[in-house]
């Protein structure tokens, strides 16, 4: 957690206190992964896929609303509460998983921003990501100074990437008749993995365990203070989310207007950032999607650190020196993103941002399940336990999401069996053991977890 004191109880805060938080974890929801499942969506199937955004906008709502009452009410955050509510050996494989969807989603955020400074400035991409990965001294430069200020400069970064985007699908100027008709659900063969990243890129596992983490309570409240303080976080967190649905679909209009149908597909960011300002007349429109992109990946890596901070002590209560934890979650992603750019070149960097969000899908329901048993525990929540109305409706998420991966597992393994009988194997037999596990992870019973010592002053970033 960053080092943060604050003097005000989070349960005594006014509404608008809650708003920082809630824009930190929007963040994570129009990172540049949302741009390349959103630009591939729209480039690919027009507006077919707005109401995979929408449904994914819903059920990031209930579930980030979950994990919120989690720090709230136990003081607890989603890491925490999973390694005293699990055996050892489970916390460790969901700290396991975590880490992977971490780095999958520091990933894109070290592709798109070193993309974003390659359109903008020509640097070369292996050089524009180990420059982004830098942002861990401005990092630690604004926790320094207050967590306002952070929470400050991300939500800076949003208002530009709106204003971005905002101005571009102006210029674009979209049918309204197939924005609607993108309302209406179409699943095939086709748009499957497509609608699976943009669910991965949506509902992201590492936004459950930071805002459970930022909302962390220190100090027992009565309960209508305890009422006010839920109510406040999901109106300023549904505030956010829809700001961050808003801008999710203009990268999907924009992309289903300008792109959708042209020969070859557009399937690269630069490819598009190159053809914006030809096909809507305007020599800004370029520029305006770059600096985008950059504003998007920036915010994006400053959340994703303290995310994966959140996780590393939460789950294995590993405290070392702040910049050293930071390091070491920005490495875990930059050696792979260069790596892959260094391999792969320029032309793949579509493919492998969306490749990313598929990850995040795949790795989604391991953070979702455990949220669900610990937000319905009564000897952790009291009063305040899920009731079984949301309970089921968050249940109904954790099986949308399921079978989605394993519509795109059994497609996978039906395309390998073709080429590689072995790896088709290998693949399904990984698939089981994950359904296995899942499934356990649902049904065990939890360990008697009892909530922190709680002491002042608050160290949230909040």
């Amino acid at each position: 957690m960053p080092s943060v004191s604050v003097t005000v109880p989070a349960q005594r805060r006014p509404w608008l206190a809650y708003l920082g938080p809630a824009c930190m974890v929007s963040v994570g929801y129009m990172d540049p992964g949302n741009w390349a499942t959103d630009l591939e969506g729209g480039a690919r199937f027009g507006h077919q896929l707005l109401w995979v955004l929408v449904l994914s906008n819903v059920m990031a709502l209930l579930l980030q609303s979950l994990s919120a009452k989690l720090g709230l009410v136990s003081g607890l955050d989603l890491a925490q509460a999973c390694r005293d509510g699990y055996t050892k050996t489970v916390s460790v494989t969901l700290w396991l998983g975590a880490e992977i969807a971490i780095i999958a989603c520091d990933l894109a955020e070290l592709l798109g921003s070193a993309i974003a400074l390659n359109l903008l400035f020509e640097m070369p991409l292996v050089l524009g990501a180990i420059v982004t990965s830098l942002d861990v001294l401005l990092i630690l430069w604004l926790e320094r100074r207050g967590a306002g200020r952070l929470e400050a400069i991300v939500c800076a970064l949003l208002v530009t990437i709106a204003l971005c985007l905002g101005v571009e699908v102006v210029w674009a100027e979209p049918d309204l008749a197939q924005m609607s008709a993108g309302l209406i659900p179409r699943l095939n063969g086709e748009n499957l993995y497509v609608a699976i990243g943009i669910l991965g890129a949506t509902v992201m596992p590492h936004n459950l365990y930071l805002q459970s983490g930022l909302l962390r309570k220190t100090s027992d409240y009565p309960a209508p203070e305890q009422r006010r303080a839920l109510s406040r976080s999901f109106w300023s967190t549904a505030l956010a989310l829809n700001l961050a649905l808003l801008v999710n679909a203009a990268i999907l209009v924009l992309a289903g207007t300008v792109f959708a149908g042209r020969s070859p597909p557009v399937d690269d960011l630069a490819e598009a950032h190159r053809l914006l300002a030809p096909l809507l007349g305007a020599t800004s429109a370029s520029i305006l999607f770059a600096v985008g992109l950059l504003c998007s990946g920036q915010s994006a890596t400053i959340t994703g650190t303290i995310a994966g901070q959140l996780v590393m002590e939460g789950f294995v209560g590993l405290r070392v020196r702040p910049w050293l934890r930071r390091a070491i979650t920005r490495g875990l992603a930059l050696v792979p993103a260069v790596v892959v750019l260094s391999i792969a070149g320029e032309h793949s960097t579509l493919a492998l941002l969306v490749a990313s969000q598929v990850v995040l899908s795949l790795q989604l329901p391991f953070a979702i399940v455990p949220l669900i048993r610990l937000t319905s525990a009564s000897h952790l929540m009291g009063e305040f336990t899920t009731r079984p109305l949301i309970r089921n409706l968050a249940s109904a998420c954790a099986l949308v999401v399921i079978l989605a991966n394993a519509a795109l597992v059994v497609r996978l393994v039906g395309d390998l069996s073709e080429t590689s009988p072995r790896a088709a194997s290998l693949v399904a037999t990984f698939a089981l053991a994950s359904l296995v596990f899942l499934v356990w992870i649902a049904c065990v019973p939890l360990r008697g977890a009892t909530k922190p010592a709680l002491a002042e002053p608050l160290r949230a970033a909040t």
